[in-house]
């Protein structure tokens, strides 16, 4: 900062005297010494300067001088008042006396030339503390990272816990509508995509379900629920096919295979559940047309659906999934029939 000349008297009004950075101990003493010089040399105050001293070195220490990282702090001549500037704070140390620009000049001199000789010994301090100080915020950094990974996992857990238990059926813990809309999606278009392997879709109804619950009680009926369940997760590969429900006596299976391989699941299913299950069938496979879409896929499979129930229920019918694939339209795979 330049001295300012008042245009009376050519006294100074407002000048920078010293910048240091206070980085260890040493420094602060060094500090608080040149501010001394620079209170006798302007004829300041002593006396309070040197109560006013003491509060200055208590706030630097607070502020975070001495702690081996770069600190800053200005002794600053402000219309006859000397200062103390770092960061946003300042604190006034005294008044001092009338002086012209020489005095200033001279005392910036002294005070430049006696912060170029500081002890070689203090410099060693300086580096070693700012060394020290980059090491601990270096590992306070690296703990404060690995917290928040922590706590990042944590959140991602509890959303995918969420996600998982909007996804779910209450009741028979089966994945629910929400599931099957987004799950079938995706497989349908990677299958469209690739060709690389077939795709089926069964729609299951029990038959009769509500006689079966009015008959025997609603927790007969959760329990006849939980056993097609069941028996639709003891037909399906884990973790590669997956087994829904909609709700009511509603259910699907989304298999990775051929319709043939999806009648032998369904005569299965049939078997276990004692024939009481209607079953419609749709599959895409290398031949399917690129004009279907998953709308007409699933279709499909509620008509084969629709079918098996027209035909007196307790069957599996295979649907067709373009115009003129005939080659398992309509037919019927119920216990005692074979697929065609």
């Amino acid at each position: 900062m330049k001295s300012v000349l008042n245009n009376i008297g050519g006294t100074v009004e407002t000048a920078e005297l010293l910048r240091l950075n206070l980085a260890v101990e040493p420094d602060l003493q060094n500090f608080v010494s040149f501010l001394m010089e620079s209170v006798r040399r302007l004829k300041g105050n002593a006396f309070r300067a040197s109560l006013a001293s003491l509060d200055l070195s208590r706030q630097l220490r607070a502020a975070g001088a001495c702690c081996g990282q770069p600190f800053t702090a200005t002794i600053q001549l402000h219309n006859k008042w000397l200062h103390v500037h770092w960061g946003e704070h300042e604190l006034a140390i005294t008044e001092t006396g009338v002086v012209g620009p020489s005095v200033i000049d001279q005392l910036r001199d002294y005070l430049r030339k006696a912060t170029e000789s500081i002890d070689p010994e203090i410099l060693a301090q300086r580096n070693e503390a700012m060394v020290r100080h980059l090491r601990e915020t270096r590992e306070r950094t690296e703990r404060e990272l690995a917290e928040l990974q922590v706590k990042l996992l944590s959140r991602q857990a509890e959303l995918q816990a969420s996600i998982r238990q909007a996804e779910t059926d209450p009741l028979t813990a089966l994945p629910n509508r929400r599931a099957f809309d987004e799950k079938l999606d995706q497989a349908f278009r990677h299958t469209m995509r690739q060709r690389s392997s077939p795709l089926s879709l069964m729609m299951l109804d029990l038959d009769h379900f509500k006689d079966i619950n009015d008959q025997n009680g609603h927790l007969f009926g959760d329990a006849y629920l939980n056993r097609m369940a069941h028996v639709l997760r003891s037909v399906i590969r884990e973790d590669v096919d997956c087994a829904f429900r909609f709700g009511g006596d509603e259910f699907a299976m989304m298999i990775y295979s051929d319709y043939r391989t999806a009648c032998t699941k369904a005569r299965q299913v049939l078997q276990q559940m004692e024939g009481r299950v209607s079953i419609g069938i749709a599959t895409i496979d290398h031949d399917t047309p690129e004009g279907i879409t998953l709308e007409h896929f699933i279709h499909t499979a509620d008509s084969a659906l629709y079918e098996a129930k027209s035909r007196g229920r307790g069957m599996a019918v295979v649907g067709p999934c373009s115009k003129g694939d005939t080659h398992a339209c309509g037919s019927a795979c119920a216990m005692k029939e074979p697929c065609v």
